[in-house]
């Protein structure tokens, strides 16, 4: 602050320097003028100036000081109050600015709520055509049409599902509810969504859960499962997908490992980063980059612990570690 304050009066240094040094050299032209009073006067004009910086020091900088320790944000009720002329105006400024600033967000995130609103009504208003879409395609007499039409219909689905669950995201912590799991019913549930594509691409599970009770979200724990499973299926071919759970150090632990093609070193550390996709597989433009993303942060909001291991060529393996009861002190809804 010391430093800032010096440059921000430096005129005033330069023409008290200037003024000294003036004074000093027509006393010494001027022989009239007694030398050593005037250097008296000098010396005691620079005391008297150097209090009087220190004083102004204290005075000026105390209200930029606690501004400048102000938590910066749209409340203006921590501003220090302005005791000078020029701190009124730049106080005044400051809570016009986030008086204005406040009616934007407010009018932006009633946007936002609208937006998301229709977007959730539309999805919902699509499933109705889908469900009959899917009917239809089950009545198809013809296997090497209907398969084709079925990954297509699975596909969608799958797209607004993930989108559904995206705009909820906002709100999630409001919309846990924590209670006892099955990991058996809810593993089950989804390769049953996902059994059309796995039985295309020639696909098996080999399921092997030694623990299958758990705390946590029933609905947001499958959304996490689908995320992974849909990987997993993605980027496998005539191959059987390993599900199995145990308990490790006092945690359930849940690993899926496929047998793909794997995810190379370079990828592995931005593989739950939003829209990343893989820089091996440019040219696949029905990757989105959200599936793992998505399911990172849910996790997160769940307490569950993710992390992924991968070698290019022999497949993926992701893992899910479960929090204990303690750890959803004051959410568990049972």
């Amino acid at each position: 602050m010391i430093a800032h304050f010096i440059r921000e009066r430096i005129s005033w240094f330069l023409l008290f320097i200037g003024l000294q040094v003036l004074l000093a050299v027509v006393a010494y032209l001027d022989h009239s003028l007694p030398f050593s009073s005037i250097l008296y006067v000098v010396f005691l004009s620079t005391l008297i100036f150097i209090l009087f910086i220190v004083v102004r020091y204290h005075v000026e900088t105390t209200y930029y000081k606690e501004l400048k320790e102000w938590d910066a944000n749209l409340h203006t009720t921590g501003i220090p109050e302005p005791r000078t002329p020029f701190e009124k105006v730049i106080h005044r400024s400051m809570t016009e600015q986030a008086d204005q600033l406040k009616v934007e967000a407010a009018s932006h995130r009633r946007m936002i709520e609208q937006e998301k609103d229709e977007l959730l009504a539309w999805i919902h208003e699509v499933k109705t055509p889908l469900t009959a879409m899917s009917l239809i395609i089950e009545r198809l007499n013809d296997p090497l049409i209907q398969a084709p039409l079925k990954y297509e219909w699975l596909r969608i689905h799958l797209l607004l599902d993930q989108q559904l669950h995206q705009k909820r995201m906002d709100f999630l912590e409001n919309d846990l509810y924590i209670e006892k799991a099955d990991l058996e019913t809810v593993i089950y549930g989804e390769i049953k969504t996902l059994q059309s594509w796995c039985i295309q691409k020639r696909i098996g599970f080999d399921i092997e859960l030694e623990v299958k009770d758990i705390l946590s979200d029933n609905k947001w724990l499958a959304f996490i499962l689908r995320q992974l499973l849909t990987n997993a299926v993605k980027y496998s071919m005539e191959s059987d997908i390993e599900i199995r759970s145990s308990r490790e150090h006092g945690h359930t632990v849940l690993i899926i490992r496929d047998f793909g093609r794997g995810i190379s070193m370079r990828d592995m550390p931005r593989i739950f980063e939003k829209g990343f996709t893989s820089t091996d597989d440019h040219q696949n433009n029905a990757s989105t980059g959200m599936g793992l993303y998505l399911a990172k942060k849910v996790a997160d909001a769940l307490h569950i612990h993710i992390k992924a291991e991968s070698e290019p060529g022999k497949g993926t393996s992701l893992t899910l570690v479960f929090p204990e009861r303690n750890e959803f002190e004051g959410t568990i809804g049972m």
